[in-house]
């Protein structure tokens, strides 16, 4: 029996901090959220002090699951650093506070994005990620959690990435405008890894590679046709659906027409070419 996929959010996709992101997201109906570690320009740090203990307290308060931890920050760092390096020591300090704060926060997945200083550029850089993710899976699987990363990959290489890190537990975060941002087709992307995408997608969308703030489906990203080609596969039912477009606006009337779009698209009408698009009034 397949289970429809919880509907959550992107806490730094929202305005204001984690515990702000925890009540709007039982406001407009979220089921879930993901939470970001922090740091500099990016919020503050959600393994500060009492910060887990009450984000556990005021999910299980506003009905709101705490999906996954996200370490935004390593984009700043780079995954890529030769070992050894000062920026390698610090990536793997992050990569433990962001294994850290999932367990504190009984959230079971934590993920890692290798875009700008932890772009993947070559086989040089996917080696030296792959090293260290390897050792990150570990670490994750101690703590009873799943390890993934969001990337820009062609299909072939995404291949590669599981196979070096070669972790059982290692996932790929699904990102379904990322791709096309990067020249990279989703649906073939879905075709090659689908047996290691990780059970949280994201669904983003954009215009011209430019995510703005289009309602679900209303870009040229194909949002839709790629949940469907994910659905499509019964090896791989996410078993959440994370909105990742930018909400900071304050929008709540796109961010709940959002919401209940993907609900909907989750169902079984999602896999017909005729589902419905967002209700206008």
């Amino acid at each position: 029996m397949t289970t429809t996929p919880r509907v959550g959010i992107a806490g730094w996709r929202l305005p204001g901090d984690h515990f702000d992101a925890v009540a709007l997201a039982r406001q407009v109906g979220a089921d879930g959220l993901q939470l970001d570690l922090g740091g500099p320009g990016r919020g503050p740090w959600l393994d500060a002090p009492g910060t887990a203990a009450r984000l556990r307290d005021d999910g299980a308060a506003h009905g709101v699951e705490l999906l996954g931890v996200a370490g935004n920050t390593l984009n700043d760092i780079g995954l890529t650093a030769p070992a050894g390096s000062r920026d390698a020591l610090r990536a793997r300090y992050v990569l433990i506070r962001v294994l850290d704060a999932a367990r504190a926060l009984d959230a079971p997945l934590a993920f890692v994005p290798s875009f700008r200083r932890s772009a993947i550029d070559g086989p040089d850089d996917l080696r030296r990620t792959a090293d260290v993710l390897a050792w990150a899976a570990r670490e994750a699987e101690a703590r009873g959690l799943v390890l993934a990363s969001e990337n820009a990959l062609e299909p072939a290489a995404a291949r590669a990435l599981v196979e070096q890190v070669a972790v059982p537990s290692f996932r790929l975060v699904l990102d379904t405008y990322n791709p096309r941002v990067y020249g990279v087709d989703v649906l073939a992307l879905i075709e090659a890894t689908h047996p290691w995408i990780a059970p949280q997608v994201h669904l983003k969308d954009g215009t011209g590679g430019v995510v703005g703030r289009e309602l679900l489906g209303d870009g040229d990203g194909g949002v839709w046709e790629a949940l469907t080609a994910l659905l499509s596969h019964a090896d791989a039912p996410p078993d959440a659906l994370v909105l990742e477009n930018d909400y900071r606006d304050g929008d709540l009337r796109r961010l709940v027409l959002d919401i209940g779009c993907a609900r909907v698209r989750a169902t079984g009408a999602d896999r017909s070419a005729t589902a419905p698009d967002h209700p206008r009034s």
